[in-house]
């Protein structure tokens, strides 16, 4: 989001967008942690999670649509039953498959898991792009996995050669 945002369900975000298509575009804030772990949510599956080397990852507030529904971004490996190919090293899945394998220690190699997520009808992200709302790069897996949650937004910026203390709200078109 650029420094201008307003709306608070994005100031200061990182969003992923996963799917663009001609009904609309979803996407996943990857900046916002909440105060839950993954420990916390295996606790609300009764998942046996003593295996698991995720438990103490915070889980991100992925967007303000369908908050109680669990959207797992992570590297290709096994096959689970609900994924979408992101990019060929980034896939999101959302079937409880995956958090069953992360609870067991058999989950993907890097994962960040979200509550919620970012949802645009057709067009609507067009228009907030014309409008200067977002800037946008390439998808870089390692500004989700590397990264801290709290750097992403610097750090997103950075990969266009951007600085943000440098950036002004307003915009303008020629």
């Amino acid at each position: 989001a650029m420094p201008g945002m307003e709306d608070p369900n994005f100031a200061q975000t990182v969003t992923l967008v996963c799917e663009h298509s001609e009904r609309g575009a979803l996407g996943i804030v990857i900046n916002r942690p909440l105060e839950m772990s993954l420990g916390d949510v295996f606790t609300q599956l009764g998942l046996d999670a003593s295996q698991s080397r995720v438990t103490a990852q915070h889980v991100m507030h992925g967007g303000p649509v369908q908050t109680d529904r669990g959207f797992v971004l992570h590297t290709p490996g096994p096959t689970w039953e609900s994924t979408l190919a992101v990019s060929e090293r980034l896939h999101l899945t959302t079937s409880r498959d995956i958090l069953d394998a992360l609870a067991a220690g058999r989950g993907p190699e890097q994962a960040v898991i979200a509550l919620g997520y970012a949802g645009w009808e057709a067009g609507q992200l067009e228009d907030e792009m014309a409008q200067n709302a977002w800037l946008t790069a390439p998808a870089e897996e390692r500004l989700l996995f590397d990264v801290p949650a709290e750097e992403r937004w610097h750090a997103a910026c950075r990969l266009l050669g951007i600085d943000l203390l440098h950036l002004s709200s307003d915009a303008g078109h020629a």
